[in-house]
């Protein structure tokens, strides 16, 4: 039966051992449990209770419970105020909002709140994509991606001068590309002017934001492969073929020229070199036919009738020594006999080299030996002188 029922007996069954005419136990007072635990406080920290003396001992109590406050309090302050900065990282810390101090790698201590601190890698290459479709020089729109690599060069201007730098770089960004891009015609855009492209956006870039003082250099800017809107892609496609075919075609005719022009050249210089031996050697046989012409002068005034008779033998030698006739010549007042050789006449025409006979004995001479002599086309001129 519980205690508490009707017409039960409540006195004796009560729980907290409470019985009528005895000593009355219930349950735990809770501000005797606070009490007790501030005594225990107050022992720790110096703050002990006279006994009977209730109020000193709450007031011992409070103070105690004060100062673990702030110890808890202090503690946590030094947590946060504590900081370690990397090799690769710098610090900004504000001091009221004003610009205090650049913290290098290290162990450091500021005091918030009065001091805020930025800590930012200040050495790892960053990079973001963008990629949006421009209008070109020749009023053609095309597709650029392309991706902007950069650091943070002064922590300072990066954390003060600019709300959010990073969004202010991609404004630039898209700034400096459709500038260049609107200046630059389709086919540079598509083909080589890439690199050049990358180059100015570079520049412009750099240069904005190097006016916002934004505390950003820009290392490299990279311009993929642009392309043509979808629904013109096969238009553009065939341009590029016949690009790439008119570049083919040049190709071969300069390989062409290459090989020609040198050649041309080559018996260009050829045929200046034979025109000015040509020209030396009949320089040099008129200067030696005139030497040889003064010195004959010279002969021909001490001997008259001797040299007359030797320049018409030389040259009626030279005259006849083309010809197949043989003229054999006899003393004075003889007849002279013309002598066909026939096998000579046969081995002239197969190619064979006439040769010349003489016999022994000088011409015109009393010895009756005769001569052999090959004679002019016109015989009978010959026979009477």
């Amino acid at each position: 039966m519980a205690w508490n029922e009707p017409g039960g007996n409540s006195n004796n069954q009560d729980p907290w051992g409470g019985r009528k005419g005895g000593g009355r136990q219930g349950p735990p007072d809770l501000d005797e449990a606070f009490r007790k635990l501030q005594e225990s406080l107050n022992g720790l920290f110096g703050g002990g209770k006279k006994r009977g003396d209730d109020d000193s001992g709450r007031s011992g109590g409070g103070f105690g419970l004060l100062f673990v406050g702030l110890g808890l309090l202090a503690v946590i302050w030094l947590y946060s105020a504590i900081y370690v900065v990397d090799e690769q990282e710098q610090a900004v810390v504000l001091r009221f909002g004003k610009y205090h101090e650049t913290v290098g790698p290290g162990l450091n201590l500021y005091f918030p709140p009065i001091d805020r601190k930025f800590q930012e890698n200040v050495t790892r290459e960053r990079a973001y994509s963008k990629q949006g479709a421009m209008l070109t020089e020749d009023e053609n729109i095309i597709e650029v991606p392309l991706t902007v690599q950069y650091r943070i060069s002064n922590l300072q201007d990066f954390v003060l001068n600019v709300d959010q730098p990073e969004v202010s770089l991609q404004h630039a960004t898209d700034s400096a590309v459709r500038h260049v891009v609107g200046s630059t015609e389709m086919d540079q855009v598509l083909t080589e002017g890439r690199e050049l492209m990358a180059s100015e956006v570079r520049e412009r870039l750099q240069r904005f934001l190097d006016n916002y003082r934004t505390g950003i250099t820009i290392t490299q800017v990279n311009i993929q492969s642009a392309a043509a809107p979808r629904e013109v892609q096969e238009a553009f496609d065939d341009v590029i073929r016949a690009r790439e075919d008119e570049q083919r075609e040049k190709n071969q005719a300069e390989s062409y020229a290459n090989g020609v022009i040198p050649e041309a050249r080559g018996q260009a210089q050829r045929m200046l070199e034979e025109a000015n031996g040509y020209r030396d050697e009949v320089i040099a046989r008129a200067q030696g036919e005139a030497d040889r012409f003064s010195k004959l002068v010279a002969e021909y005034r001490k001997a008259p009738e001797v040299t007359r008779e030797r320049l018409y033998l030389d040259t009626m030698q030279e005259l006849m020594s083309n010809t197949s006739k043989v003229l054999v010549t006899g003393d004075k007042g003889q007849n002279n006999l013309l002598y066909l050789p026939l096998d000579k006449m046969i081995d002239s025409r197969s190619g064979a080299a006439p040769s010349n006979i003489s016999g022994a004995g000088s011409v015109g001479g009393s010895t009756g030996a005769s001569n052999i002599q090959v004679s002019p086309r016109n015989d009978r001129s010959r026979e009477s002188r």
